[in-house]
């Protein structure tokens, strides 16, 4: 007599780190999320106190004697190396991983990437799911957390990024800040609750935890959401919701692998599954490489339509941003303040004309046309020093500013063949009338020139 199958799920465990982190577990369990297992990681003994996690591991005793890692993420690293084998005892098992922290911080930003790689390192499927900080938390917040989130893109499987500057466009002026962050860790309940639906539920087209697994293995940058509506239009509502939450940093335009989920109650049609699914690819804007579909009929939903979205397999170079997104600072534009070289000035070249070609005429006007000054003037000396540099007429020519009795600027010798070029001399000062100098002198009143 064969026993009962007794059918196992995968492992997920959500570790919240720092204190973004742990907070962002203690509203999960808040919300009563189930099939998960939580854990909180600190480098402060007074936040794990009060944390809700029921496993809650202190890292980095000895560097910080358990007073955080003020806001360095240096220490922030240094406490998780210092704990890697209790990190890795607490990870062993799982089959899914979340890294949840708020980035710009200390023991978030410096020690996620390692917890994430220690996770990878044991098979894990790692997910990141971490924010960005408020624009008014300062410049080098931001730097911190832009480099906590490049280091960490390289440990884990897949990361979704909140900027929470994006709670100001979802929230009104009486929002409270509970309410807000609130906001921000649904997109990290979403996706631990879409994962745990696809993975526990059986479908009428089913969807399993190797599904998931192809989806989210080593994708990158993904998107994750879920998306509940009633009515006569629930699947397009439904369907655009799990796509277009303002809280994300990526759209699903360019997703090259989908897996979306469909659940309804007994009423759900073909034409629905149809119109949720044609939705969600032209979003996407070109036809995915894999998708995988999945149906699930709960007469619990009643008339309620809930649809499940993974989007992955972006081109990370060019990856879609919501509106005000931003993914860190890049200097544009050269660093230097040098000319660049195409714009530098060059001394006019002769060109010789080619072979066989016909010289333009010109029109030479009647009569003689004055000099453009007559009285002559004081001759200009121009001195040059033994040894002094000599400037190739490549070159254009070099002009210092000019004081009183400077000598006016040196213009290239004439080429051969040509009349040299005649520099009109300036008069002296003692030369020109007192009345003159009064009258062009602009210190002088306009009105006291006009009387004179």
């Amino acid at each position: 007599m064969l026993a009962p199958e007794t059918r196992s799920y995968a492992k997920i465990r959500v570790v919240g780190v720092g204190g973004g982190g742990s907070n962002a577990v203690n509203r999960m369990i808040e919300m009563g999320v189930e099939g998960v297992e939580f854990l909180a990681v600190n480098t402060d003994a007074q936040a794990l106190d009060i944390s809700l996690a029921p496993q809650k591991l202190q890292i980095g005793s000895d560097i910080t004697k358990g007073l955080g890692a003020g806001g360095d993420p240096t220490f922030g690293r240094m406490a998780a190396d210092e704990s890697k084998e209790e990190i890795r005892r607490s990870l062993e098992g799982c089959e899914m991983v979340f890294v949840t922290c708020g980035m710009g911080g200390g023991t978030g930003t410096g020690a996620s990437p390692v917890i994430a790689e220690i996770a990878k390192s044991l098979g894990a499927l790692t997910v990141g799911v971490v924010t960005r900080p408020f624009t008014y938390e300062g410049a080098r917040r931001k730097r911190q957390a832009d480099m906590g989130i490049d280091e960490l893109r390289e440990h884990v499987d897949s990361l979704i990024v909140i900027p929470n500057d994006r709670l100001f466009e979802i929230s009104e002026k009486r929002t409270t800040l509970e309410e807000a962050f609130r906001a921000a860790d649904d997109i990290l309940r979403q996706g631990v609750e879409g994962i745990s639906e696809v993975i526990v539920r059986t479908g009428l087209i089913n969807l399993d935890f190797a599904d998931v697994r192809t989806v989210l293995a080593n994708s990158g940058t993904t998107l994750m959401g879920i998306g509940r509506a009633e009515g006569e239009n629930r699947a397009v509502e439904a369907a655009r919701q799990a796509i277009s939450s303002p809280l994300l940093e990526t759209t699903i335009e360019g997703a090259t692998r989908i897996l979306m989920n469909v659940t309804g109650g007994p009423d759900l049609t073909l034409a629905e599954v149809h119109e949720a699914a044609e939705t969600i690819s032209e979003a996407a804007g070109t036809h995915p490489d894999d998708v995988y579909f999945g149906a699930v009929v709960d007469e619990g939903m009643g008339s309620a339509l809930h649809i499940t979205v993974m989007a992955t397999g972006f081109d990370q170079a060019g990856i879609p941003l919501m509106p005000g997104a931003q993914i860190g600072y890049q200097a544009q534009g050269p660093t230097s303040y040098e000319t660049p070289p195409a714009t530098r000035l060059q001394a006019p070249q002769r060109v010789a004309p080619a072979s066989g070609t016909e010289q333009p005429s010109v029109r030479t006007p009647s009569g003689t046309r004055p000099p453009l000054r007559t009285e002559e003037g004081p001759a200009v000396h121009v001195h040059i020093p033994n040894g002094s540099p000599v400037r190739p007429a490549s070159q254009p020519p070099v002009t210092q500013p000019q004081g009183p009795e400077q000598a006016r600027p040196v213009f290239p010798p004439p080429e051969p063949g040509q009349p040299p070029r005649l520099v009109p001399p300036e008069p002296h000062p003692d030369a020109i009338p007192a009345e003159r100098r009064r009258n062009d002198d602009l210190e002088v009143p306009a009105f006291l020139r006009r009387k004179t």
